[in-house]
């Protein structure tokens, strides 16, 4: 039996079809292989009209619009709005969906549980793409961060440190320290697919410490070492710092203990005309530039290289950071990124 491909007819059309064939079946009681004869359709096609007409009839076998759905698909630009909120404010885990980070996935079980609509991940894709998300790698915030403490920061307390440094005569530097490993890696490779390639390296482990500071201006300096973080390699820090720059500094860290040791504290009260610290707010690293140099050094002066003992590593930091002392437009770029920007100026 030849059957014709109804998709080709109208909508209005097809509807006939359908209703014609169902009421030969269920009043004029036709055999339904003499029905699909007449009407030129396959016995799958008569089974679910029936099936249609069973559930829900006549309604169900009326036309529906064809083709590609409207500008916003199934859910009203309300609803959308109100989801897309959801995903800038919270995080999945934090509405208690069984995820953490926000993925197609997750947001296709957003949308089935916000507003009862269940839609594939590609559909949630496209819904995320329109609302203008894309896929990125997010940055890590302690939960015991203090949103309050951080917007005073940014409002009230580095303007008015910013007018103080500027009436002092001081100058701004931002430091900060951090531990270096040499199993750190960076970036990808090519290789064939299915077969994951294989970097030779050492199998040692060894590590190293640096301590940096910088300014908006351009001008960067750093101390690496070998020994654990302690007050005294803080103070040698200082130390030098005071002598190589010639003027008074602010200098603004995190709140490590070392920064707050009894012996870093008599220091600071003994040589507050050249030298003076503040503190960031609690657990909010991303409001230091100095967290920029530390990404930098981690990438590109460790991650791409395979140094093969602790001196080629300590070698090729210092050798990468004395490169960024002689180009300060490098150094002022750091304060581009956005959580930094406000320390531009």
């Amino acid at each position: 039996m030849q059957t014709k491909d109804a998709r080709s007819l109208p909508a209005v059309a097809q509807e006939d079809l359908r209703r014609k064939a169902v009421r030969a079946v269920r009043e004029e009681h036709r055999p339904k292989v003499e029905v699909c004869r007449l009407f030129g359709v396959s016995r799958q096609a008569l089974d679910n009209w029936l099936e249609r007409f069973a559930a829900g009839g006549e309604t169900a076998l009326a036309a529906q619009r064809r083709g590609r759905p409207p500008t916003g698909g199934r859910l009203s630009p309300r609803q959308q709005a109100q989801l897309a909120r959801q995903v800038v404010d919270r995080c999945p885990d934090q509405i208690h969906l069984p995820f953490c980070l926000w993925t197609r996935a997750a947001v296709a079980t957003l949308i089935e549980r916000r507003c009862r609509v269940r839609v594939s991940v590609w559909t949630a894709g496209r819904y995320l793409a329109r609302w203008g998300f894309t896929p990125q790698k997010p940055l890590r915030r302690a939960f015991e961060q203090d949103p309050e403490a951080v917007r005073r920061w940014l409002a009230e307390e580095y303007p008015a440190l910013r007018r103080a440094a500027r009436r002092a005569g001081a100058e701004i530097y931002w430091g900060d320290e951090m531990g270096l490993r040499s199993d750190h890696q960076t970036g990808t490779s090519y290789g064939l697919k299915g077969r994951t390639p294989a970097i030779p390296g050492t199998g040692q482990r060894f590590r190293c410490n640096m301590l940096s500071a910088l300014t908006n201006r351009g001008r960067l300096f750093f101390l690496v070492f070998r020994e654990r973080f302690t007050a005294r390699v803080f103070l040698n820090f200082l130390r030098r710092l005071v002598r190589q720059v010639g003027r008074r500094i602010f200098l603004i860290v995190d709140r490590h203990p070392v920064h707050k040791s009894r012996l870093v504290t008599r220091w600071r009260q003994a040589h507050q005309q050249e030298l003076r610290l503040f503190f960031l707010p609690p657990y909010s690293p991303e409001l230091n530039p100095d967290e920029c140099v530390n990404q930098d050094v981690k990438s590109n002066a460790v991650g791409r290289k395979r140094a093969r003992n602790q001196r080629e590593m300590i070698g090729a930091v210092r050798s990468y950071l004395r490169r960024r002392q002689k180009r300060p437009a490098v150094v002022r770029r750091y304060f581009d990124e956005e959580h930094v920007r406000y320390a531009a100026s």
